[in-house]
């Protein structure tokens, strides 16, 4: 099971700690919400939780509670500026679909059920 990072994304997590003055790591998980279904969540980690793991990318670190994991398993996450906004942005394989406005998601059975 891995998460990785590109440059952009693991520069910007270094930046928004350095900026809030503490913490260790981003935490990103899925929440149910939308028209798909699922949604990216993103929080600053003070600690490292247990059940939670965690994956570092040109120095800097997520961590991801287990059940989230199943969702997000095998993702790249990128930094990009798409247009006025800028955000995180996921390449997971898991994947199945996406809503119109981008927002949530579906995922294949497999990563459901390993959810469930």
């Amino acid at each position: 099971m891995a998460i990785t990072l590109t440059e952009n994304a693991a520069k910007q997590i270094q930046s928004q700690l350095a900026k809030r003055g503490k913490g260790i790591a981003l935490r990103i998980g899925v929440k149910k919400v939308g028209c798909s279904g699922l949604a990216h969540t993103f929080d600053i980690a003070d600690e490292i939780r247990v059940g939670d793991h965690t994956f570092e990318s040109h120095s800097a670190r997520v961590v991801v509670d287990a059940d989230s994991l199943a969702v997000l398993d095998g993702s790249r996450i990128d930094f990009v500026t798409e247009g006025l906004k800028q955000l995180f942005k996921f390449d997971n394989p898991n994947v199945e679909s996406e809503c119109g406005c981008g927002e949530s998601f579906n995922v294949k059975v497999k990563a459901e059920a390993a959810k469930a």
